[in-house]
């Protein structure tokens, strides 16, 4: 129990760095922007979505359905929120007990000595664990790993019962419930059914190849063909209900996920798929290299058979075939257990016997450790239990490595990744047990103790370098930062934008623009790139880029709704208002299918329906705006903020005169968002006119308490007061809008109108000469002059007109004010002849 706790509690303490790391990567995705998070959502959509939230059946789904996992993560949210401490915790305390139970699994194999204390530190501190316990998506892996260890040893169990008592079936069926529970945390744990297979045969039954057929047939082994049997139904079983349950159909990814699947050529597919697991194996042994992301280039494609990899590849296999030519075929003569010799006949191996290889080669097949009921009493057959011979475990080690990697070698199907550290935290349990078993037998091999020494502190040595390395790497994970700029030498293009929105949300604009063009720079097709640099010129109103790099993102990816998006905003902005309205059409035609988003997707369509259906509006088609508002409810997805949506429907239907499905729609922006400011002015303003200036009152009130650094808020209660002609109040709340928006036209154009009307004549001229500034040309201009009128006559008129207007357009409006002057009555008339 010692080895246990002790691996267990290297495990935690050398990832107590990690608790006070952020989200980071994945992490966004599948815990903050999840919906199958929150509360509102109902739990069962966990078992119908896929890890990322999106409906398992749908054609852009990963098909990586991991409920349990998804599960923990909402259990999380339930008690700390999005508090990421808490994340970390549970991560920590899993990985700690897999460590355990790694151990308790090598001490069964290895004996009760220092070789399985080795095994479950180098588990504990192995570098390649990293990314799936600092991560925090990782758990999947690490979760699986949990049921993985559980059902193998309830399997060993039912190895070590299996005809001496009926409990046998019930360890069985802990095999089974736990190897579902596995693949339910991750899909990789039905795994687990095939190395319990293995053990069964080649370490319990202790059988070679040529032994497996003959041995079927015997009558005494039926036990083991049914086992075998049961095994192959249940994961049978399981398999082809996740089939079913993911709509019968594999994932799709795009070619930058994994770039040898989308490869025209069959030799550069084949020669970098049997390359990818040398790669593997390498960051196993060598895990000096680690990355966020190995998509895109960062394993270039092997094109040709002089390419000099290959050799890396052909010594791979050779030696895996060594190894299983050894473990399965080799027969010898075995002296060793754990790291002890036998003298006169007797073995001491921490209440293990130890028995040669010749002993029982050429016995009958039977179980190692059965006991029976003699006269009532349980006797033992042997009092002492036999370990398993290097060879055994060699095979066993080999099967804990490959079976679990198997599927993530594109041999069935295609996966979303070129390499994954994280899948390596199964197969890692094969690779510790191998390197443990190998150094072991070399100790026993060596006959000077200095040799012996050697061997056993060198294992130390990795074993703690491999602590070390793990330790630094979790610096990495402490934010996104730091994790993007360790990738950069790894994968350049998805490292620098990632950390190009970093950067922006920092607010270092100028460093993350560089960010983006040095990503474009490696991969210059990059659609998210193209789209993010054009949102970032945007936002910085450098207008002219964002449009090229937003239509550079769309050809890169015509699906790409937020391109289309921004690009018909933009549009609409500089008056090209037919382009923007062919944009908007165009994005909400684009179908989900097979989008790796669909959520996001469905966001930008419903966002480009609700900018069409205010371009309508603003032409003053409210019935179209109308028809497109209710385009875009349809097709809104639940993540979606609908309350400025719901707001324009309900302008659209104040402009039509139906007042009450106005004040439907008005309840229902309030509803969806109770501090949505622009639903309580309109709300307000419905309010008054129907009479209910009390109830708007309070509105226009709340809003300027929810912001009341907003003039716009003064200015829409300051016309309320106008017209309830409180002229002084309202006055002051012009006053107060100006000065809080003094660049925004609307508002100081409008608080001088007011104070014009509170016949505070020299505070409406100074904001009149102000909103002159803002539009010097064009429409306003015209109003602007018709108000200068009211206080300097026609020769000032002509003036402010001459020094702001082209020639032509002056000479006209000239003209137009001097034949009207005399006739305008008030100034609704002159602004209605302004328009």
């Amino acid at each position: 129990m010692i080895a246990e706790l002790v691996s267990s509690a290297l495990g935690l303490a050398l990832y107590l760095n990690t608790l006070s790391a952020d989200f980071c990567y994945d992490d966004s995705r599948a815990i903050k922007t999840n919906q199958d998070l929150l509360p509102e959502t109902p739990w069962t959509h966990i078992f119908y979505n896929d890890f990322w939230g999106t409906l398992l059946t749908h054609s852009g789904s990963h098909k990586s359905y991991r409920p349990l996992c998804t599960l923990s993560f909402r259990l999380n949210h339930a008690i700390g929120g999005l508090n990421p401490w808490s994340y970390h915790l549970v991560n920590v305390l899993l990985h700690a007990a897999v460590t355990g139970l790694f151990t308790s699994f090598s001490k069964i194999l290895l004996g009760d000595g220092y070789w399985t204390f080795m095994a479950g530190l180098m588990f504990a501190s192995h570098p390649i664990h990293t990314e799936a316990v600092a991560g925090i998506v990782g758990r999947a892996d690490v979760g699986a790993s949990l049921f993985f260890l559980l059902s193998l040893l309830c399997y060993m169990k039912h190895c070590s019962t299996r005809g001496a008592s009926a409990r046998t079936w019930g360890w069985f069926l802990g095999t089974g419930l736990c190897a579902g529970c596995s693949m339910l945390w991750k899909e990789q744990g039905v795994t687990v059914l095939a190395v319990s297979a293995v053990y069964d045969v080649f370490v319990f039954h202790r059988l070679k190849m040529k032994q497996i057929l003959p041995a079927i047939y015997k009558r005494k082994n039926l036990s083991l063909f049914l086992s075998i049997s049961l095994l192959t139904f249940w994961g049978t079983s399981l398999l082809g209900a996740r089939l079913y349950w993911m709509g019968n159909k594999p994932p799709s990814f795009s070619n930058s996920d994994n770039p040898a699947a989308d490869s025209d050529s069959l030799l550069a597919r084949t020669l970098t798929f049997f390359y990818l697991p040398t790669k593997n194996l390498w960051l196993l042994l060598c895990p000096d290299t680690l990355s966020f992301d190995w998509s895109m280039d960062a394993v270039p494609l092997l094109k040709t058979i002089c390419d000099w990899r290959n050799l890396h590849t052909v010594a791979f296999y050779t030696g895996l075939l060594l190894l299983a030519y050894y473990g399965l075929k080799s027969p010898s003569v075995e002296g060793d257990c754990n790291g002890k010799f036998v003298t006169n006949g007797k073995q001491n191996a921490n209440g293990h016997s130890c028995h040669s290889e010749v002993e029982y080669r050429n016995s009958e097949i039977k179980p190692s450790f059965p006991s029976k009921v003699e006269n009532g009493i349980k006797n033992n057959v042997s009092q002492r239990t036999r370990l398993p011979s290097t060879e055994n475990i060699v095979v066993l080690s080999l099967s804990l490595l490959i079976i679990p990697f198997v599927p993530a070698t594109n041999l069935f199907f295609y996966v979303g990744f070129v390499i994954a550290e994280r899948v390596l935290y199964i197969p890692s349990m094969g690779f510790c047990l191998l390197i443990t078993v190998g150094a072991r037998a070399l100790y026993v091999k060596v006959q000077k103790r200095f040799l012996k020494s050697l061997i056993f502190y060198a294992t130390a040595t990795l074993i703690v370098f491999y602590g070390l390395k793990t330790a630094i790497r979790n610096g990495d994970w402490q934010n996104e930062e730091m994790l993007y700029r360790s990738g950069i030498k790894v994968n350049p293009a998805k490292a620098w934008g990632n950390l190009g929105n970093v950067l922006k949300s920092q607010s270092k604009i100028s460093e993350a623009e560089s960010a983006y063009r040095n990503a474009l720079y490696y991969r210059s097709n990059m659609a998210d790139m193209l789209y993010n640099l054009g949102l970032l010129l945007q936002e910085n109103s450098r207008f002219a880029e964002a449009l090229h790099y937003y239509k550079l993102a769309i050809g890169s990816r015509p699906t790409l709704a937020s391109a289309y998006l921004n690009t018909g905003i933009i549009l609409m902005n500089q008056g090209k208002t037919e382009e923007a309205r062919r944009t908007f059409l165009k994005c909400s035609e684009i179908p989900d299918e097979n989008l790796k988003d669909p959520h996001a997707h469905k966001s930008s369509v419903t966002s480009c329906l609700y900018n069409l259906g205010k371009l309508y509006h603003e032409q003053g088609h409210y019935e179209d705006a109308l028809s497109v508002y209710k385009e875009a409810i349809q097709k809104m997805p639940r993540q979606f903020a609908p309350q400025s949506l719901y707001n324009m429907m309900g302008e659209a239907y104040m402009r039509l005169s139906k007042l009450p499905e106005a004040e439907h729609w008005y309840m229902e922006s309030l509803r969806s968002k109770t501090d949505h400011i622009p639903a309580h002015l309109t709300y307000g303003k419905l309010l008054a006119l129907t009479g209910r200036k009390s109830e708007a009152e309070k509105f226009f009130l709340k809003a300027i308490e929810l912001d009341p650094t907003k003039g716009n808020c003064y200015m829409h209660y300051g016309q309320f007061l106008l017209e309830e002609a409180r002229l002084i109040e309202a006055a002051e709340m012009a006053k107060k809008a100006a000065e809080l928006d003094s660049t925004e036209f609307d508002v100081v154009f409008n608080a001088a109108h007011m104070l014009r009307q509170a016949s505070l004549n020299e505070a409406a001229e100074k904001y009149y000469d102000l909103a002159a500034k803002l539009r010097p040309n064009g429409f306003d201009s015209k109003s602007v002059s018709l108000c200068l009128l009211q206080f300097g006559g026609l020769q000032k008129i002509q003036l402010y007109v001459l020094q702001r207007s082209q020639p032509s357009s002056s000479v006209f409006l000239l003209t137009l004010l001097q034949n009207t002057a005399n006739s305008l009555k008030g100034w609704s008339s002159a602004r209605l002849l302004a328009g």
